[in-house]
């Protein structure tokens, strides 16, 4: 299908933006389009405005700033991907963003697109959690940083206002931790049907931190904090591992549809982080 017809504003800065977003009460913001341009296509949304940020340079690229990462909300999944500075400090992120779709959609969808989409079946949500991101958002009343366990807030729905930009995610360096995202789905590059986000620091021989964030077992992203709790202090073997696993779906209210219900998913739960903790683990 043909898109209904819509003005088309491409701003060069973050303010340019903002001023049309403020002017226009019927606008779509357009990063990637991996998302939007199918939901025009299919017209489920008809703006009459879209404003397209791919212009806005300062959008874009990763760099350190102290002990965090600060990674542009318009940098391309790909980007991310294969970045050193990622896979040095943040694997986590660098392994489930290489999940997402396929080498096309990489290419053109942007980090900052994927987070503020909310999917709850989208893969970079809970590795964003798992790592205690934050989010810098651009509004009328300035910038507000919003950590990543709040900026998500329902079904398809974050913190980022109708006139607001996503600008930067802030993720916090987590040099030499392990690292894994293990996704489960019927279909090669298919949306996660439930994907697990480990990150795990080990002391030795024992597991001394652990970070664990659930895809689709709710309508955000969700912590396992039973599993973490669990697993520190544990030595990082089949058995323990798998004995904290089972508190995954603690806490959790995943949806029933074709792909399984929600039974199935907490069995998949429990199933995909112990693979993910004993793999980020090196077990």
């Amino acid at each position: 299908m043909i898109p209904a017809a819509f003005d088309y504003h491409a701003p060069s800065t973050v303010d340019e933006a903002l001023a049309l977003l403020a002017e226009h009460d019927d606008a779509k913001v357009l990063a990637g389009g991996q998302s939007l341009i199918p939901v025009l296509r299919l017209r489920l949304a008809a703006p009459e405005v879209i404003v397209d940020l791919g212009r806005i340079e300062e959008l874009r690229g990763i760099r350190e700033d102290g002990d965090a990462l600060v990674i542009g909300a318009m940098t391309p999944h790909h980007a991310v991907e294969t970045d050193a500075l990622v896979a040095e400090h943040a694997k986590l992120l660098a392994l489930a963003t290489a999940t997402v779709a396929d080498p096309q959609v990489r290419h053109r969808g942007t980090i900052g697109g994927a987070l503020v989409h909310a999917d709850p079946a989208g893969d970079l949500p809970a590795p964003a959690v798992a790592l205690g991101a934050e989010l810098v958002i651009a509004g009328s009343g300035g910038r507000r940083t919003v950590a990543a366990e709040d900026f998500f807030e329902d079904l398809f729905t974050t913190a980022v206002g109708e006139d607001d930009l996503l600008v930067e995610i802030r993720v916090p360096k987590h040099t030499g931790w392990g690292a894994h995202y293990e996704k489960f789905t019927r279909v090669v590059q298919q949306w996660s049907i439930v994907g697990v986000a480990a990150a795990v620091r080990l002391d030795g021989d024992s597991i001394a931190e652990a970070r664990v964030a659930l895809t689709n077992m709710g309508s955000t992203p969700v912590r396992a904090a039973a599993v973490e709790q669990a697993l520190v202090g544990q030595p990082a073997t089949a058995e323990a591992v798998q004995a904290a696993a089972a508190q995954a779906a603690e806490g959790t209210s995943p949806p029933s549809d074709s792909n399984g219900d929600a039974e199935y998913r907490r069995h998949l739960a429990t199933v995909l982080t112990r693979r993910a903790v004993l793999a980020a683990a090196g077990a």
